[in-house]
């Protein structure tokens, strides 16, 4: 294709390749589906990529005509080695859709064929995700998911042949990949406890890849779930999560549990709740374990909370690498893993130092990591827990030799 030059009106204006199914919007401009699907309904743009003006639907129409021309421009120049574009398949609609998920509500055996058709369907683009969570699709998988313990199965083909899985796992599964809006979701939470009941027994009980998607879709849910939600989670959500974490079903999983811990902690009791069930522990291990940047700063956020109680700090001071960890993590990740860190230091020396921790934390380098964290060039704030830590406890720390001598001259006057 290199050989021959595409006519200019051939080519989308968005990826400036080929268009294989090209669609004219409201503006009159014709761009490839894939292109212009993904710039309204993933990135989530209100305005032609062209002209800029605002779009006040979202409708595409298929340029059969200019489709037509580029498979004739295909044919003719085959002997220069390009392919003709296929004609593609007319984009589902949301009777379709309705009728298809009608029938699986009035005939029970139609379930796992609705299933199966929800799934290509998802897998066929942004559009059709958009069109079925308008048919009401969302609502359909949902009432699938809370059937857990139903017994039917589904036969689905996969990389080493087909297999059986349960009909509310292959909902969760296809739930997820949906990518459901954030407005939907607040309606689930809001008007649905027991929805949120069924992704916690899935977490429990379910295979790895269905806890994995539960857990992802839990961090989707209460990112825009209302206070009251978040007050309210139990002492045995807290347990699962952590779970996830120590089990590491998968990096997406473990991330989406870590940002479900920063989303949790502030509210209410959770902080307690998530100590008890373990959390500090899993996060240290995690911390030691992990090279991941965006792991590593969620864990230390998450950690930094849980240390802002009592409970939490002693539970730091427990694990026999917990100090160690925290001043290893300092400039070895990113400013924001460094500020944490350091601000979880600063709560442990201000709340729960006795000689022993104070004597650890010398021994293990964190007084000498602080002087350092004065010397170079960290942001202000952290500079100033540095040396509120360093002069808090000068009197044990500063004229000891565990500090190097080039780091000396660093510690501040009391």
């Amino acid at each position: 294709m290199d050989e021959i030059e595409i006519p200019s009106h051939f080519l989308c204006p968005i990826s400036l390749q080929l268009m294989r199914d090209p669609v004219t919007i409201s503006t009159g401009i014709t761009y490839d589906r894939d292109s212009i699907e993904q710039w309204l309904f993933s990135c989530k743009n209100k305005a032609c990529p062209v002209t800029k003006q605002v779009l006040h639907d979202s409708d595409l129409t298929p340029n059969h005509t200019l489709r037509r021309l580029i498979q004739a421009w295909c044919t003719v120049n085959a002997s220069h080695g390009i392919e003709r574009i296929p004609t593609p398949k007319p984009p589902i609609d949301k009777t379709q859709i309705a009728k298809l998920l009608k029938d699986a509500e009035k005939f029970p055996e139609m379930q796992l064929k609705c299933l199966k058709r929800l799934r290509s369907i998802t897998l066929e683009g942004e559009r059709n995700r958009s069109c079925l969570e308008a048919a009401g699709a969302v609502e359909f998988l949902v009432s699938v998911i809370k059937n857990y313990d139903s017994t039917l199965l589904l036969e689905v083909e996969s990389s080493e042949g087909s297999e059986f899985i349960k009909a509310s796992d292959e909902a969760l599964s296809i739930l997820y990949h949906m990518k459901v809006s954030e407005s939907c979701l607040k309606s689930i939470v809001s008007n649905d406890q027991e929805f949120v009941e069924s992704l916690l027994q899935l977490m429990k009980n379910g295979n790895y890849q269905s806890r994995a998607y539960a857990t992802m879709i839990l961090k989707n849910i209460f990112e825009v779930a209302d206070p009251i939600k978040l007050i309210s989670v139990t002492p045995e959500f807290f347990a699962e999560i952590v779970r996830t974490l120590r089990d590491q079903i998968s990096q997406q999983a473990s991330k989406a549990a870590l940002k479900l811990l920063v989303e949790l902690c502030p509210w209410g009791r959770n902080r307690i709740k998530a100590v008890e069930g373990g959390a500090v522990f899993v996060l240290i291990e995690l911390l030691l374990e992990t090279s991941d940047k965006k792991a590593s700063e969620l864990a230390l956020i998450a950690l930094d909370q849980l240390c802002g109680c009592a409970e939490g700090r002693a539970e730091f001071l427990k694990h026999g690498a917990g100090l160690a960890m925290a001043s290893k993590k300092i400039f070895r990740v990113s400013h924001v893993a460094s500020d944490r860190a350091v601000r979880i230091l600063s709560s442990v020396s201000r709340f729960s130092t006795t000689s022993r921790v104070l004597q650890e934390m010398l021994q293990v380098g964190v007084v000498a990591k602080l002087c350092l964290v004065i010397q170079l060039d960290n942001s202000y704030r952290t500079k100033e827990k540095a040396r509120e830590i360093l002069k808090l406890h000068s009197r044990v720390w500063r004229n000891s030799p565990c500090i190097p001598s080039h780091l000396l001259s660093s510690y501040p006057s009391s």
